[in-house]
Order: structure tokens, then C-alpha cells, then sequence
């Protein structure tokens, strides 16, 4: 049996379908295209993305994404899982284009209320009031109308976030950048946002994340290189709870643009 195992690997159809489960199931190769998540992670980062963080999604054939499964639980995964938390750094498909991946921090989940004001960040998680006292410092909780709310509820924690202060309220950006009205979210849609604001594409422009469209989360970098070719040798094999937790990291890549 082992020996038949392993000439069906050593033959070509055995290795193509061994690399296809392995991308529909296990990890798939995904490159960092743009800046919306710096400085957490930076534009040339080759990760590998965790496809059974959430559940496995239905299989797509890579880079033509034509499913090769029908989506037979209506919510885009073979095997339901669990649900992305607050925080979570995810890849799914872009709401207007199922054909893109986007990678973005998770915000808010179903039932949380946001909102931004002068680019603060505002969430009052669905829990409610006894929960927020409980899980997040006494610092950035504030009160208004006997409801409290969590003033920019993940800076303390992924000091990769940044806003740019170059960018300003003058009628020359988005006003979703610093504005942006009162939500609450469905059940199993989802808030994503770049940790590098005020330069993301993200759900204050198209909306929250349905649960069918997640894909899974970042695992770790395989390989990274600059803009001009320069190999960043001390983020390969570094995970990404390595890259948002560790200072060094952070440090290191101060441009916001």
C-alpha cells in the first residue's frame, strides 16, 4: 500500500492532485499586493493562508477561481467552522469581485455596532455593557447615552495600526475615511479593515463581509522582498502573530504611504 502511494505521488496526475488538496484544503500561496495592511504586513510578503481557519470553503480551481464543487451548505464552505473573532487577521473574497482575494482585520462581527468619527474608530461590541468592562482597558472606554463604547478597541493591542496624518478632512480623500454613520452588523457579516487606515480599500466602502466569502487567515511568510527587489530576510518563516506582536517588526517599516 505505501509503496503504490508512493508511485501514485512520483507520477505527474498524482502529484497535481496531491497539490490541489493540499491548496483546497490545507494552505494556498498568497502575495500581499498593496499597502492597506501596513505595518502589520508589507507589499512583496509571500504568506501561506490557513484555508481551515473558518471551516473549509468550497474549492476554487487557483487563479481562474471557478468552483469545482457546488456550494452545497449555501454559505461557500464544504465543512462549516468557526467564525472569524474581533481582531483577526482574514482572507476572503472581495464582495465585488469573487475572482480577488483581500486581506484585512477583522473589526466587528455580527451584532457589534461601529462607527468613526474624525477617523476614531467606535465599537460597542454586541455583548454589551458588562463584557466591554470585563475585556477591554478602562482607558478607552467611553460612555454615551448609558451605552458604553470602545474608543479604537485594537490599537493597544496590533501597534501596527496607524492612521496618516498627512491625509486631512479637506475634500480631497473619501469621507468614509473620516466619517462614517452607525452600522450594526447581520449575523455571520463581518467588518473588515486595513490596519494602515487612512490607505485601505476596505468594508467603509462596500460593506461588511458575508461568512460564504471567507476564505481563511494568514499562517506565514514563506518568502518577502521590497519594492526594489531587496529579499527581507528576517520576516521568512515568521508568522503573522509574530509580525503584529513583535515591536521589531512594527518598527522597522514606518512608511504609511
Amino acid at each position: 500500500m505505501i509503496q503504490k502511494f508512493k508511485n501514485f505521488a512520483n507520477s505527474w496526475t498524482g502529484t497535481i492532485i496531491i497539490v490541489l488538496l493540499i491548496i483546497f484544503f490545507v494552505a494556498q500561496a498568497f502575495v500581499i499586493p498593496s499597502g492597506s495592511m501596513k505595518r502589520t504586513l508589507l507589499i512583496g510578503d509571500h504568506l501561506f493562508v490557513k484555508k481551515f481557519a473558518y471551516g473549509i470553503p468550497t474549492p476554487h480551481i487557483p487563479w481562474i477561481e471557478i468552483p469545482v464543487l457546488p456550494d452545497f451548505n449555501h454559505n461557500g464552505h464544504l465543512i462549516e467552522g468557526k467564525r472569524p473573532q474581533r481582531g483577526d487577521i482574514v482572507v476572503f473574497r472581495y464582495p465585488l469581485n469573487h475572482h480577488t482575494h483581500f486581506v484585512k482585520r477583522c473589526i466587528a462581527v455580527g451584532g457589534d455596532i461601529l462607527t468613526v468619527k474624525d477617523k476614531i474608530l467606535y465599537l460597542r461590541p454586541h455583548e454589551g455593557n458588562e463584557y466591554i468592562k470585563k475585556h477591554y482597558p478602562k482607558e478607552t472606554i467611553i460612555d454615551m447615552d448609558g451605552e458604553l463604547w470602545v474608543k479604537n478597541p485594537y490599537r493597544h493591542q496590533y501597534k501596527g495600526i496607524q492612521n496618516d496624518p498627512n491625509i486631512k478632512n479637506d475634500g480631497l480623500y473619501p469621507e468614509q475615511i473620516f466619517n462614517f454613520p452607525p452600522i450594526k452588523l447581520d449575523k455571520d457579516y463581518f467588518f473588515m479593515m486595513g490596519d494602515n487606515r487612512d490607505h485601505s480599500n476596505d468594508s467603509r466602502f462596500w460593506g461588511p463581509v458575508p461568512y460564504s466569502l471567507i476564505e481563511g487567515t494568514p499562517w506565514f511568510v514563506y518568502f518577502s522582498w521590497d519594492k526594489d527587489y531587496k529579499i527581507r530576510w528576517d520576516r521568512i518563516g515568521k508568522s503573522v502573530y509574530t509580525l503584529q506582536n513583535d515591536p521589531k517588526y512594527i518598527n522597522k517599516n514606518v512608511s504609511l504611504d
